[in-house]
């Protein structure tokens, strides 16, 4: 990337997801750990000649979704950002594979909001920025609801005022 004046140039994002998101995470994690641990214990339950097997492997699982539910969601809060600027949209993901992504506002072909059951039992919405790009779209998750429904705004009045990219 240039490094001139009003040029776009790859830099951390400043801002954090809602406090909130670290209970959805971790509401994702138990959920996504319920579901086996359920089946192997119905099924150590009915299989007598397997049950000790089975009832070990779901006591294993819910143990492994149970430190995952800890420790992930809030290294997860700690490694997500983003940020908007009138030239892009910069968003950094990821754990162990970091994900750095900047969508320059005249790439950007729709803003949408989007607000699962979970996300709204904590307050929160992800902003999706679809863009001209082969990579997909551009998510910012986590965010408290106003700020996700002031973001998409803001997005869709830089973007207006923007010409489009020629390229």
């Amino acid at each position: 990337m240039t490094t001139g004046e009003g040029a776009i140039r790859l830099r951390p994002p400043r801002n954090a997801p809602a406090r909130g998101a670290v209970g959805w995470w971790r509401t994702r994690c138990l959920l996504l750990t319920a579901a086996p641990v359920a089946v192997l214990g119905l099924l150590g339950a009915l299989i007598a000649p397997a049950r000790f097997w089975l009832l070990a492997a779901a006591v294993a699982s819910a143990a492994v979704g149970l430190l995952c539910a800890v420790l992930l969601p809030l290294w997860w809060f700690r490694t997500h950002r983003w940020e908007v600027t009138g030239e892009a949209v910069y968003v950094s993901t990821g754990v162990l594979l970091r994900e750095w992504r900047i969508a320059p506002m005249s790439r950007i072909q729709t803003v949408d909001t989007v607000r699962g059951p979970l996300e709204q039992l904590f307050g929160l919405a992800t902003v999706t920025v679809t863009t001209a790009s082969a990579k997909g779209a551009v998510r910012i998750g986590g965010l408290a609801h106003g700020t996700a429904a002031e973001l998409a705004e803001r997005l869709t009045r830089i973007t207006q005022d923007t010409p489009g990219d020629a390229t």
